[in-house]
């Protein structure tokens, strides 16, 4: 057995969630450098529409992402709770089925993607002006699909056998080769936003291809022919922990165009500074998705191993350990916000003023409410390790309802700066439902885990 495979059913929970989730978090860094040198390129290389054009294709592309990485993450549940119960035939027949129903999804949404691209602009009405760039960049990257399922279901089978150093590997070849061919193609050969695009899918199979020269060096992971199999329930079963995130993670993405449809009405420069901060997103919640990413594994195992109890105590020192980094992200952000917003912002000095004041606005409010983010990514992955996507789901429907509502109206009652709390309130919205949901989830399995021990 791989000596990188982590078994998280022993040990001190606190240490192996954050050295588990260490190499994830330095991983993500390294991939939201994806985002972050796309939007620093096109914005200083290309100009303020350039980089408007970038953001009113954001959730369209998150959209795609968060179905796949859904699908993705849902199949990994079972991986683990195999694992964690030590049953490697049932692991390896969940994994080619898996490997199927990737594919199969894979190219259903690049078709339905680049049927839609065009039409959910329009309607999102997005500005004339930026509108061929946003659709160019978008149907670059629906084509990637296949790559971009590829490198998740990957790296999911990985993390599920508790590998996080081999993603962050990946990560780091991949953002070498993202930044550089961004640099050659935009910069040096004048590719434009596509030449961004292009760059991105290219790293893409560069981690893909690197998770499974990994993946098919375990030696618990040979699979044969009949592995791949779509007959039986387990098809169905698979589909059942996938399906609910990946539409928790499409609503979510909704509520984001409803966001995105309002701030278009707000103007280019407007758009162009809610923009650079969207970019520092992913940064801003790197750690969170990592710690979740850590739970899922930790409370998946040690369902698996029927060690309930360990889970709770996994639980209380995630929250403590995402807090506390939660905090010390917020402090970087609010004292060097500004410095790092001007990284991708150019144009005339009042356009370059006038999105930064924008950009440093919204990046301040998300900064102070953090907290609030990293208790949903910890509670809702915890939930979703234990093999309950469908409340978590409830949480991203209840995401999608604060995130609408208050983009709609407090736009209307506090003037364009009310669409920055549409994210602070969807993150409360999600909080409260995740928080009754894991006590609620705890004691019925607690008392599924008794019954079983008496038979």
């Amino acid at each position: 057995m791989s000596t990188r495979i982590k078994n998280m059913t022993d040990g001190k929970p606190a240490s192996l969630i954050f050295t588990f989730a260490l190499p994830l978090m330095i991983g993500n860094v390294f991939q939201q450098l994806y985002t972050v040198v796309d939007t620093m390129v096109v914005g200083k290389g290309l100009g303020v529409s350039a980089l408007a054009a970038l953001g009113a294709a954001d959730w369209m592309n998150w959209l795609m992402l968060g179905i796949i990485q859904g699908i993705t993450q849902g199949f990994g549940i079972l991986m683990a709770q195999e694992f964690g119960a030590g049953k490697y035939d049932d692991l390896r027949k969940t994994i080619g089925c898996s490997i199927a129903l990737s594919l199969i999804s894979a190219i259903l949404l690049l078709c339905v993607g680049q049927a839609v691209a065009r039409p959910v602009l329009e309607l999102l009405q997005t500005p004339s002006a930026i509108i061929d760039n946003s659709l160019l960049y978008l149907r670059i990257m629906y084509l990637g699909i296949p790559v971009v399922m590829s490198y998740n279901l990957f790296a999911t089978i990985l993390r599920s056998l508790g590998d996080g150093r081999t993603p962050l590997h990946a990560m780091i070849v991949a953002a070498i080769t993202n930044i550089v061919l961004d640099l050659l193609f935009v910069l040096i050969l004048g590719f434009g936003i596509s030449g961004a695009a292009v760059a991105t899918l290219i790293a893409q199979l560069v981690s893909s291809l690197f998770c499974l020269y990994h993946i098919r060096k375990i030696e618990i992971l040979k699979l044969t022919s009949s592995d791949y199999s779509l007959s039986g329930h387990l098809p169905s079963k698979l589909l059942m922990l996938g399906f609910p995130m990946a539409f928790q993670n499409a609503i979510i993405s909704v509520g984001g165009m409803i966001v995105q449809f309002v701030v278009n009405g707000f103007g280019v420069i407007f758009i162009a500074g809610f923009t650079a901060t969207n970019k520092l997103y992913g940064v801003l919640e790197v750690a969170a998705t990592s710690y979740g990413y850590a739970m899922v594994t930790y409370s998946g195992q040690n369902l698996g191993a029927g060690k309930i109890d360990r889970i709770r105590k996994g639980m209380r020192a995630s929250l403590w350990i995402a807090l506390i980094t939660s905090a010390l992200i917020a402090a970087v952000m609010l004292l060097g916000g500004k410095i790092i917003l001007s990284c991708f912002i150019s144009g005339t000095p009042e356009e370059f003023n006038q999105t930064l004041q924008i950009a440093y606005y919204y990046l301040a409010i998300m900064s102070i409410c953090l907290p609030i983010l990293y208790v949903l990514h910890v509670t809702r992955s915890t939930i979703q390790g234990m093999g309950n996507t469908v409340l978590p789901m409830v949480s991203g429907i209840a995401e999608f309802i604060m995130r609408a509502l208050t983009a709609i109206l407090l736009p209307m009652l506090i003037g364009e700066t009310g669409i920055f709390y549409a994210e602070i309130m969807a993150w409360l919205g999600a909080d409260i439902i995740l928080v009754t949901s894991y006590f609620a989830v705890m004691k019925k399995t607690s008392k599924l885990l008794l019954s079983q021990a008496d038979r």
